[in-house]
């Protein structure tokens, strides 16, 4: 189904070992508006979707997320694996350290682990596009709040590169949602028929 190549779809070269950042860049793995629960979300929303051009996007967006995640992990990997120890001792990334040592781990910034809760597949084509352009700006959110924390460009370049790409999908996925709506059948009920709530 899928072709790999082994490189990054963006070059991740970080030189300088960051804990503070590494912290908070971790939540873009495993946090709630993170890379892991979007390409959980996209390709298991994408069984269920009634339009196959829409399933197709899903999947290659949800595909394209994995390799966010390859992305963040090398983030955070190139941000801790030469850290000393009185570096990870004043730093909030100690509390991580004792259950992960340098160990790329989905949790968010908060420490608490990756949960499936994060997201959500309901099965109703609208409800689950809809769903997916939120979380695409969510996620535009989380890294606009990395970049005001998180100074060093070595570091902000492949941030920078993440944020646009949710830029991308919301407009895809906005386009999906015109798409569906342009042609609603019987299953989409309450969409296709306004009159029902009077």
């Amino acid at each position: 189904m899928w072709t790999y190549e082994r490189r990054l779809e963006y070059p991740v070269k970080i030189c300088k070992p960051d804990p503070n950042a590494a912290q908070i860049i971790i939540s873009q793995l495993g946090g709630p508006n993170g890379e892991l629960g979007a390409s959980l979300r996209y390709l298991n929303q994408r069984y269920t979707m009634t339009d196959r051009n829409v399933a197709g996007t899903l999947t290659d967006i949800g595909t394209e997320e994995l390799a966010h995640m390859e992305i963040i992990g090398a983030i955070v990997h190139q941000l801790t694996r030469n850290l000393s120890m009185d570096q990870i001792e004043k730093s909030p990334f100690a509390s991580y350290f004792v259950d992960h040592t340098t160990g790329v781990w989905p949790s968010a910034a908060s420490g608490m682990a990756f949960s499936s809760a994060t997201f959500q597949c309901t099965g109703d084509t609208i409800a689950d596009l809809t769903e997916d352009m939120a979380a695409e700006q969510k996620a535009r959110v989380t890294y606009d709040n990395i970049l005001r924390l998180v100074d060093d460009p070595e570091v902000r370049d492949p941030i920078k590169f993440l944020r646009e790409r949710e830029i991308v999908h919301f407009q895809r996925f906005g386009e999906c949602l015109r798409r569906v709506t342009a042609c609603l059948d019987s299953k989409n009920f309450y969409a296709i028929n306004p009159s029902f709530d009077r």
